[in-house]
């Protein structure tokens, strides 16, 4: 019996967690109760009404400069808790990464640190920063704050392992000190991936500015969550616009920063 050749291995693999794939999927419509026809059905007459009243008018238009400064207020936001995160972050990371640990026993508290931190989502550490400062700015900074900082610190610790470490025994065999290693080899090696990361998480931050806002009554996401539920449509649809234009935006800007660094 000849074996089988890669190729069809692959293939058989794929068969196999696609049939796997349609029975969750199937299991999944079965225990929800999920009426497959209804919702397919009901596509048309949900663009229908999105087109019909979710479309900015001249009363949403006056409303634009307000909307904007909300808009400033969550962008503001979403850089300076990244930047600040990111900052905080590479300090931890400097101490639990193998390269650059100060002690062994640093280094696995630093990887506890930035895996709850990055696990809980900023949703969930926005409604529980709510008990300590209620509704506020300060409730979406530091939601997104915390979770940028577990995933710096995740990254980064990743980022710095994977440096040569030809550039660090040879300023030890000079005998540079621990501050004179960081500062002359791992951050001018790791410093590019840092300001790419750093990007990232801006672009990722200023989304969920949106759905924290929703829920701390701040920026823009109050501004959509306020229209919307006053079942001002309209006004609600240029929120939309607004945020979706800045996002691309911001991707553009960010995008040509990496291009420039990189």
């Amino acid at each position: 019996m000849q074996p089988l050749d890669i190729f069809q291995l692959r293939r058989r693999h794929a068969i196999f967690f696609f049939l796997v794939l349609v029975a969750l999927t199937y299991g999944a419509v079965l225990v929800t109760e999920y009426d497959t026809v209804r919702g397919l059905t009901a596509l048309p007459r949900a663009a229908t009404w999105a087109a019909s009243n979710f479309v900015p008018d001249a009363e949403a238009f006056r409303r634009l400069p307000r909307i904007l400064a909300k808009l400033l207020d969550t962008v503001l936001m979403a850089i300076s808790s990244a930047t600040v995160a990111s900052a905080c972050g590479l300090v931890v990371a400097l101490m639990g990464a193998t390269t650059t640990r100060l002690h062994p026993w640093l280094s696995l508290p630093a990887r506890g640190i930035a895996s709850v931190f990055r696990n809980i989502d900023v949703s969930a550490w926005a409604l529980i920063l709510l008990f300590s400062f209620g509704q506020s700015s300060y409730t979406g900074y530091f939601a997104l704050f915390f979770v940028t900082f577990g995933f710096i610190v995740r990254v980064m610790i990743e980022t710095i392992d994977e440096v040569s470490t030809d550039s660090v025994e040879a300023l030890r065999a000079t005998g540079a000190g621990y501050l004179a290693i960081i500062s002359q080899s791992i951050i001018p090696a790791c410093l590019p991936q840092l300001i790419s990361w750093v990007l990232f998480m801006i672009e990722t931050n200023i989304r969920s500015a949106t759905l924290v806002g929703i829920l701390t009554g701040t920026g823009i996401g109050f501004a959509f969550d306020l229209y919307f539920k006053s079942f001002n449509y309209s006004s609600a649809s240029l929120v939309v616009l607004v945020i979706v234009v800045a996002v691309l935006l911001i991707e553009s800007l960010s995008n040509a920063i990496r291009r420039a660094v990189l």
